[in-house]
């Protein structure tokens, strides 16, 4: 017998030499790497988290980790990305509450493991942050006792805004110069912000392309209403407020719209906020609008009192003049993501201007021109939400001194002067004007919102109509057409970029959510067919934007 080299067959002489090979690349890694973090996925792996496993009563994905692991992977993860850690090394103190009411600019608790490290829940507050300003041009700081501020690269500073006082009632604006922002001491934590929410993939926020909203039926929402009806009454008119009325049927509150051909996104005011970052969003219309607003402050606060929120009016005039009743329009902005919402009083959605020499003062109604408000300012916004309808009757015209002009000179054509001819001229005036900006200001987003529906029955407002139904849904869930219901809205923005917010038909089910005979003081009188209590059906007009937002 053969020993040694010799006696080997050459497979197992490759056998041992890869063997040999194997065992020399253990041993350098082994001298190179801890034994742990050779098992470890890289940061760029653990730091987004899902906030679904993170919530409240559930473990948080990767528990076993050291804490030393993961400190170092989320400052190093930190240092790539532009954001600072402060007090690098000190524990974020967790024992008291952090209420937002209570106690609004607190620091950040940990909701993502029910142990007690002070250390790890830093490390988890960090990987939060990170995934939430992960697709914005935000870089997050954690200053040194654990509070959050937020800091925008890369923005132009904010120009000087037009002189003007503060208005004694809600208003409001911003540049479209986007400002850096320092998120002052009374505004909200980040867990008030974004605690057991999804973190929202901001990529895919477009929604549903080619879905028509419209078309579906009305559920029943465990989840709904959306904020009490009990609250809200930092942003809501008490006279819309039918909780606080002698209504006792509030069934309507808990239905939801649900589009036939299309998954419609759960509203969350965090997805809101993060989706209209450094963004202006206008409602311009009639009192309808001015709910459609009113919801959606409501909806975006939870309802709750939000002493952060500032009273921006003045940057866009919207200042309540002397004898006035109220101001022409109201905005608020929220510092978080510096993300402003306003709204304007546009009844007719034209331009009014004072007849000179006229007494008592009569008001030339541009039929095909703007208003005023809104050529002035339509580079500021983001998205444009427009509707008008409901003051379009002889009446109204009459009582307000409107004269119609067409081309600068008073209307002299028969077929204009007929309301339903100046709504549709009007109409289309306007969004064939919105539509040749668009180009201009390539980030706007602009609706036309159709029809809200009125229900009066056996009469007129004031003739005694009445909308005493109380059961939901007693004419049908469904909306099963294609087109409109309203016509005229629906023809204006064909062929423009100019969206559809369509609801009127499936509005048009819910006569029993209307303000009716309702009042704070259940004083008799007219009822309010057309008005919509609140929480309620304006709700689901934000809803619908928000998914095409």
């Amino acid at each position: 017998m053969k020993g040694g080299l010799q006696g080997l067959k050459i497979s197992q002489v490759s056998l041992i030499l890869i063997g040999l090979v194997c065992t020399t690349v253990l041993v350098l890694a082994w001298t190179k790497t801890s034994f742990l973090e050779a098992f470890i996925p890289s940061p760029s792996r653990i730091l987004p988290l899902d906030l679904d496993e993170a919530a409240p009563g559930k473990n948080f994905k990767g528990n076993n980790i050291s804490e030393q692991t993961r400190t170092e992977q989320v400052e190093s993860f930190a240092s790539s990305g532009g954001i600072e850690l402060k007090g690098k090394g000190e524990n974020i103190d967790n024992s008291k509450s952090t209420n937002e009411e209570e106690n609004p600019g607190s620091v950040i608790k940990s909701w993502g493991s029910d142990e007690s490290s002070e250390g790890k829940d830093k490390s988890l507050q960090v990987e939060t942050v990170l995934k939430n300003s992960s697709a914005s041009e935000s870089s997050v700081r954690i200053e040194e006792n654990g509070t959050l501020s937020s800091v925008n690269k890369n923005k132009e500073s904010h120009p000087s805004v037009p002189e003007g006082t503060e208005s004694e009632e809600p208003s409001g604006g911003k540049n479209k110069s986007k400002e850096s922002k320092i998120l002052p001491e009374n505004s909200p934590s980040l867990e008030s912000f974004v605690k057991g929410e999804q973190t929202e993939n901001l990529s895919a926020t477009i929604g549903n392309k080619g879905c028509n909203y419209a078309k579906g039926k009305w559920v029943i929402d465990d989840n709904h209403p959306l904020y009490s009806g009990f609250g809200c009454k930092q942003w809501l008119s008490s006279m819309w407020a039918c909780r606080l009325t002698q209504r006792m049927d509030f069934e309507y509150e808990k239905l939801r719209w649900q589009p036939q051909d299309c998954k419609m996104q759960d509203f969350a005011p965090r997805k809101f906020l993060q989706r209209m970052q450094d963004k202006t969003l206008a409602f311009i219309g009639d009192s309808l609008g001015r709910q459609q607003f009113q919801s959606l402050m409501c909806m975006v606060t939870g309802g709750k009192e939000r002493s952060d929120v500032q009273d921006v009016g003045h940057e866009y005039g919207l200042v309540k003049a002397r004898r006035a009743i109220r101001p022409d329009g109201w905005a608020y902005r929220f510092p978080i993501t510096n993300t402003t919402i306003l709204y304007y009083w546009s009844a007719s959605l034209c331009d009014l201007e004072p007849i000179q020499g006229s007494n008592p003062v009569n008001f030339a109604m541009h039929l095909d021109r703007p208003p005023a408000f809104l050529q002035r300012y339509l580079h500021k916004f983001d998205v444009l939400v427009l509707n008008t309808g409901h003051h379009w009757n002889r009446g109204k015209i009459n009582a307000n001194r409107w004269v119609m002009y067409v081309n600068g000179v008073p209307n002299t054509n028969r077929k204009t002067s007929d309301i339903g001819g100046a709504k549709n001229l009007t109409i289309h005036s306007i969004v064939k004007w919105v539509d040749a900006q668009l180009p201009l200001f390539p980030g706007l987003k602009a609706f036309l919102r159709t029809l809200s529906p009125r229900h009066f029955f056996n009469g007129e407002w004031n003739t005694g109509g009445t909308c005493d139904n109380a059961t939901p849904l007693s004419g049908g869930k469904e909306v099963l057409k294609d087109d409109s219901s309203d016509s005229v809205a629906a023809h204006a923005v064909r062929g423009t970029n100019v969206t559809l917010l369509d609801i009127t038909a499936l509005s048009e089910l819910r006569d029993e959510g209307h303000i009716s005979r309702y009042s704070i003081k259940a004083s008799p009188g007219v009822q309010d067919c057309l008005h919509w209590c609140l929480p309620g059906i304006p709700d689901t007009w934000n809803e619908i934007l928000f998914a095409q937002i």
